[in-house]
């Protein structure tokens, strides 16, 4: 059992995978950077001074030690945007690698 775990973990596709979830952690890290840092401060200033994080509906108020219960959807629209812009860069790293992968066949068959 321990050879075929050594075979599994030295074919590529695993070792693919773990550098893709490596690095995406790292991209994920920069978008929220990028949206939390850059864009919702612009966004806000845009419509107002509005901090992305602070909106929320509350439901009850915080009594004593207790919290408040609160719908955070600023943080929801935050976390929207993050989403939005990693699903564009991988569209496009997507496009671009169909796009260089038609290229080479072409280049195959001549």
């Amino acid at each position: 059992m321990l050879q075929e775990f050594k075979i599994f973990i030295a074919k590529g596709n695993v070792l693919d995978l773990a550098v893709g979830v490596v690095i995406g952690a790292a991209f994920g890290k920069i978008t929220t950077s990028l949206v939390e840092d850059i864009i919702n401060p612009v966004l806000g200033l845009l419509i107002g001074g509005v901090d992305f994080t602070q909106l929320k509906i509350v439901l009850k108020e915080a009594v004593g030690k207790t919290p408040e219960v609160a719908i955070k959807y600023g943080n929801f629209i935050q976390v929207l945007i993050q989403f939005i812009i990693i699903a564009w860069v991988i569209f496009m790293i997507v496009k671009l690698a169909n796009r260089l992968r038609f290229s080479e066949s072409l280049v195959k068959k001549e």
